[in-house]
């Protein structure tokens, strides 16, 4: 048997240690390391690889028809935005992710945004470090049974947050339209329209996919929709939100901050004007992390990559049309 070729296009890890471990089940096998920003860069490294795990790096259209042997694709993470996911169907590759590997950690972190901007721990703590004692510089404060949680999107992460939410006595509400209503009710929460959370809430909490659909899902048009007092939470993709559309609501007073962890453009640059803002908490996409989540993550991309080339049963497989688009080719050269 031939040597099996793994390209990874891009990676934040300090090595590869773990992919490499679990890939060298593979037996005879070589990993290419890159560092890739661009299409162009993919493209050059990826050529004839049979597998490729991808972090950032643009995976669309013509990466994959660029792709001469590739079998599957494997991200690191939930979200498949990276990835042209049609073409690699039309193509016959597999894509995978792993949805469960952060549940805990970025439901724990959402829920930490929420309680340090609704008790104002960042805004006071960066006072007292500035010498200046006063906790009228807190004011408003509101005890939480008297305030509402708005949740987009129900999937593993926000019903996490949400059980977790609700011990603080916040009252919740949720729009997710692939969710039935008793699902959402049995979980404790009201559900409602998109423009009904928006309306209510005292603070949202996004939880949604970056798909075209919800591309800037949040605009001056949902902004103008929110209390005064509101404040946006996102822990889930920065092109959710419109970032210069947030910006202008929140120096025109429309919603009362912002605390995000992922933005448009990451890292973000060092005079981004959100920056200057009090009423802005801004952690570095980490909402993701623990120690023991990125083990899981890094462990379970690599292997959906044994998975797909030792023809195993995949347990993380997105485009599931894949397996009906081979039956049909079956089929024609039957």
């Amino acid at each position: 048997m031939g040597k099996w070729r793994i390209l990874i296009t891009d990676y934040e890890f300090n090595d590869l240690s773990i992919e490499e471990k679990v890939l060298s089940k593979l037996g005879n096998v070589e990993i290419i390391k890159g560092q890739c920003n661009t299409e162009d860069q993919v493209i050059h490294l990826a050529r004839d690889v049979d597998g490729i795990i991808n972090q950032y790096a643009p995976i669309g259209e013509k990466v994959i028809n660029s792709l001469e042997y590739c079998k599957v694709i494997s991200r690191y993470g939930v979200g498949v935005d990276t990835i042209d996911l049609a073409a690699a169907s039309s193509k016959g590759i597999y894509v995978t992710n792993v949805p469960d590997y952060g549940v805990e950690e970025v439901s724990n972190h959402a829920l930490a945004l929420l309680l340090s901007w609704s008790r104002k721990i960042t805004q006071l703590n960066n006072y007292v470090k500035k010498g200046v004692w006063d906790f009228k510089l807190g004011m408003p404060i509101s005890r939480y049974s008297n305030q509402t949680l708005g949740v987009i999107g129900f999937g593993r992460i926000p019903r996490s947050f949400v059980k977790k939410a609700k011990a603080f006595g916040f009252n919740i509400i949720v729009h997710d339209p692939f969710v039935p209503d008793d699902v959402i009710i049995a979980e404790g929460a009201t559900p409602d329209s998109l423009d009904g959370v928006l309306v209510q809430s005292d603070y949202i909490s996004v939880h949604v996919p970056l798909t075209k659909e919800t591309t800037h899902l949040f605009n001056r048009e949902k902004f103008k929709l929110m209390k005064k007092n509101a404040v946006i939470i996102n822990t889930a993709r920065g092109a959710i939100i419109n970032e210069q559309d947030l910006l202008d609501a929140l120096l025109a007073k429309e919603i009362a901050g912002a605390a995000i962890d992922v933005l448009e453009t990451e890292p973000i640059h060092h005079d981004h004007p959100l920056l200057s803002l009090d009423n802005v908490i801004i952690t570095p996409h980490t909402a993701w992390y623990s120690e023991e989540a990125m083990i899981e993550l890094r462990t379970k991309t690599a292997q959906n990559i044994v998975d797909v080339l030792e023809n195993k049963q995949i347990s993380y497989l997105v485009n599931k049309e894949i397996i009906n688009i081979g039956k049909e080719h079956e089929k024609i050269e039957s």
